[in-house]
């Protein structure tokens, strides 16, 4: 399986593709981010149909938009769109999961087959030796269910994704598809990004609290924090306005057609990509988890412990957490995220007081550490 990733390999739960190019039309206000907004365009004249973005600083908010939202009609990209963010759905479920340790309800030393026995089992997989410390940060050596063959045909491919693009996947299902295959590696013994992980950590949260992950999600984080773009689809396939549409080329290499793919089910990214949410929600979620807002310090900073990814000696993984540094020596914490014709980042400061995020509506070009690099060094 060919993933499109923005930061890291293998990352997002989309397939890539290849370029379209399409107008640039900025639409920016606020301070001196010109470095940020010309990586913006660059990324359009690269063929990302449109990008969205929105920073907030100690100066105040500043949004831009470049390219457009339909191929067909030409319509510019908004401030205020909302989209698929794809894995940054993770770390809304990690928060959870650690909000839960901080209640005493369970521990990230726990194993899974303690909370969800005969689940992962199965081809060498073995629940009683992973913990839920291991799913949150890739050191399981699950295997990842959107690698399996079969999976990218049906739903990452032209033919397969216009049959089943409305399909309805329990995460039973998508753990059963990954206990088809052996484990990567021996539980901590290295690192390696599974969406499965996150499907099992979902399983662990309705376990413990009776609810599906993303009611939880909502109570905890969206309602608090007053998300009002922010949502968590289950299975309604539409993507609530105001928003754009969606593009991929549905295929394992850079040429061919571009298809919208904006309307899906998204069961089959679950907790490991499916919530959707806007640049301006997704800066005030990073800064109120950086800031101590939704964790006391002890799972903050378990939250930023993180392991080395062999494919990049810039970015560290915690739990559900990215930390990224820059050319310039900058950090930034937060996550990226693929689906179908969605790519995004969102990432802030170790204190908060500096995020970003944007997102592209295409899913098989566009330099994204560029855009971080103008937001964070100015280059």
């Amino acid at each position: 399986m060919t993933v499109r990733t923005t930061l890291a390999a293998a990352t997002a739960i989309a397939l890539s593709a290849v370029a379209l190019a399409g107008p640039a039309v900025a639409a920016e206000r606020g301070g001196d981010h010109d470095a940020t907004r010309k990586a913006i365009e660059a990324a359009v004249d690269a063929g990302v149909p449109g990008v969205t973005a929105t920073a907030k600083d100690g100066r105040g908010s500043w949004s831009t938009t470049a390219g457009v939202g339909n191929i067909k009609t030409d319509q510019p990209r908004s401030e205020y769109d909302r989209y698929r963010v794809g894995s940054i759905t993770k770390t809304f479920v990690a928060t959870v999961l650690l909000q839960l340790e901080a209640e005493g309800r369970l521990s990230l030393d726990d194993t899974v087959a303690q909370w969800l026995p005969g689940v992962v089992q199965g081809n060498g997989h073995d629940g009683a030796r992973i913990t839920l410390r291991q799913l949150l940060n890739h050191t399981s050596g699950i295997y990842s269910y959107t690698s399996d063959d079969d999976f990218v045909r049906r739903y990452f491919l032209a033919d397969g994704f216009f049959k089943h693009r409305y399909d309805t996947l329990t995460p039973r299902q998508l753990v059963s598809i990954a206990m088809r295959h052996k484990p990567e590696f021996a539980p901590g013994t290295s690192y390696g990004y599974s969406n499965t992980n996150y499907i099992v950590a979902s399983m662990v949260i309705e376990k413990v609290t009776g609810h599906p992950y993303g009611d939880e999600v909502r109570r905890r984080i969206i309602e608090p924090l007053h998300l009002t773009a922010t949502s968590v689809p289950g299975t309604r396939a539409t993507v609530p306005q105001p928003s754009s549409r969606a593009y991929s080329k549905l295929a394992e290499d850079t040429t061919g057609p571009t298809y919208d793919v904006t309307v899906l089910n998204p069961s089959g990214a679950g907790a490991a990509g499916g919530m959707i949410s806007d640049s301006a929600d997704l800066n005030r979620f990073y800064r109120a988890l950086m800031q101590g807002r939704l964790l006391p310090a002890e799972q903050l900073k378990e939250m930023k412990t993180t392991v080395t990814d062999p494919d990049t000696n810039d970015i560290r993984y915690g739990l559900g957490l990215m930390d990224v540094k820059l050319s310039c020596g900058v950090h930034v914490w937060g996550h990226e995220g693929g689906i179908h014709g969605s790519s995004s980042v969102a990432v802030t400061t170790a204190d908060g007081r500096h995020s970003l995020a944007f997102n592209f509506n295409g899913d098989w070009t566009g330099d994204a550490v560029a855009v971080l690099e103008g937001e964070y060094c100015g280059k």
